[in-house]
């Protein structure tokens, strides 16, 4: 199958930025393994090549805490620094490193599980969410304030690229099935996009703010990616496949859609043309791709 990725201006900024066979700089793409059987976050280039660990904690697999011990990486918008989600000191909070897993910090503090890290595009605050709520808190550090409002769990919140909304998934009480929800990024006008009646989760915001990739069990019982139009219309099928394919994010040229299926991260065009990025091995899972070294390109 042919490779097709980033646009080859795109690709020779990659390579230039990782100095050959010994990579410097920020990655292109990050993404979530098991290659150290902890879960960690590692770095690559946009061809899932010249991979390397960027966290430098260990956790013991032998535990569940040690095992899922770093995940849910989300890139600042200026590419120096990654939140992420980890269970290091028991609960999961939400820490935050520099680009080269330097300089790691913890950024929130409770009794209760956070998850989910998303960025505002001026790099301020950092949304996420904390057991069936969504709350934003200061990038460099502060009080945690919830944002919306109701019963029921929503998770997985995403900023819009021009901050102004906040997309995120929601399960009403007493349901199972859950939909993607978007409000303004101060909580308010909460607008239910899809009514698919299925588990519809993890939004990701196509660079133009015109569409939300998700997953969906919508069809044949196991996850695929779709897209839906901000009016909540328009439904897309991405991909097709006989196994669950989850955890979409739209590269920042807004041409693939990066997914994790079968422990192998992979993309997808608008052609439905998929490609495999990494071989599988290692439960790899959680894409996200740099947005500096798009913008570069």
């Amino acid at each position: 199958m042919r490779l097709r990725l980033l646009p080859v201006a795109l690709a020779a900024v990659v390579l230039a930025a990782c100095g050959g066979s010994a990579p410097k700089g920020p990655p292109a793409l990050l993404f979530v393994s098991t290659k150290d059987k902890d879960y960690a976050i590692f770095g690559a280039d946009a061809q899932g090549q010249r991979v390397r660990r960027l966290t430098k904690s260990k956790g013991d697999p032998s535990t569940p805490a040690g095992l899922f011990f770093q995940e849910e990486p989300a890139w600042s918008p200026d590419g120096f620094h990654i939140a992420f989600a980890s269970l290091r000191s028991g609960a999961s909070h939400i820490y935050v490193m520099g680009a080269d897993g330097s300089g790691t910090r913890r950024l929130t503090d409770s009794r209760q599980d956070d998850s989910h890290p998303s960025w505002s595009p001026d790099g301020a605050s950092i949304v996420f969410a904390r057991e069936g709520a969504l709350f934003r808190i200061p990038a460099a550090g502060g009080t945690a304030r919830r944002v919306g409002r109701g019963l029921g769990n929503a998770a997985n919140p995403t900023y819009s690229p021009d901050g102004s909304l906040i997309a995120y998934d929601y399960r009403k009480p007493g349901y199972s099935i859950r939909e993607i929800y978007v409000m303004r990024s101060d909580g308010t006008g909460i607008r239910q996009l899809t009514h698919l009646r299925q588990v519809s989760a993890l939004p990701a915001w196509s660079p133009d703010a015109k569409r939300l990739a998700f997953q969906s069990n919508l069809r044949r019982g196991h996850f695929e990616i779709y897209s839906v139009g901000m009016n909540g219309a328009g439904i897309r099928q991405w991909t097709s496949s006989d196994t669950d394919t989850i955890q979409p994010a739209w590269s920042p040229d807004g041409t693939l859609i990066a997914f994790s299926r079968g422990g192998s991260i992979s993309t997808v065009d608008a052609s439905g043309r998929v490609t495999t990025l990494t071989k599988g091995e290692n439960n790899d899972s959680s894409p996200v791709w740099n947005p500096v070294v798009a913008a570069s390109g």
